[in-house]
């Protein structure tokens, strides 16, 4: 009987231990898609968080609005995500698909959204370019068609 218990728990264990929600397990990919398929933006947020490192370098693409290389998420968020919540309606990246190798994940999908002053709305093709390292995001990549997004923008 004890031998039985025993070997119950040791397969229960297994099983959790394989189970991708098991954080020392999640792929790269895993870890990427958490940031993108939350059931909110800010549970997307809160992923982002858990799995960024804290010297992380986020570039936005050059000729986006929020253009450059930001260090850590404290910088990101000033720079790129509240302004993105305070100027724009519905922003959103849209992943349609995912590319992992090794320690890179690429998604590749769509911005939409409305700019704030100008009512005008738009809609650009979009890959975002992850690097990560122990299953921490170390570096991300923005590459955009920029100027539907400016576009938009404009009067």
């Amino acid at each position: 009987m004890v031998k039985s218990v025993r070997m119950g728990y040791l397969t229960i264990l297994m099983a959790l231990s394989s189970c991708p929600f098991n954080k020392n397990n999640m792929t790269n990919l895993d870890i990427v898609k958490n940031t993108y398929e939350g059931k909110t933006s800010e549970e997307n947020g809160k992923n982002l968080a858990k799995y960024v490192a804290e010297d992380i370098q986020w570039t936005e693409a050059k000729g986006f609005p929020y253009a450059g290389t930001y260090i850590g998420l404290e910088e990101i968020t000033k720079n790129v995500f509240s302004r993105l919540g305070s100027e724009w309606i519905h922003y959103q990246f849209s992943p349609k698909q995912y590319v992992a190798e090794g320690n890179t994940v690429i998604a590749i999908g769509n911005y939409t959204g409305v700019y704030k002053k100008t009512g005008k709305g738009f809609e650009a093709r979009v890959a975002h370019v992850w690097t990560l390292k122990d299953s921490k995001i170390i570096r991300f990549e923005q590459i955009v068609d920029s100027k539907t997004v400016t576009d938009a923008m404009t009067k």
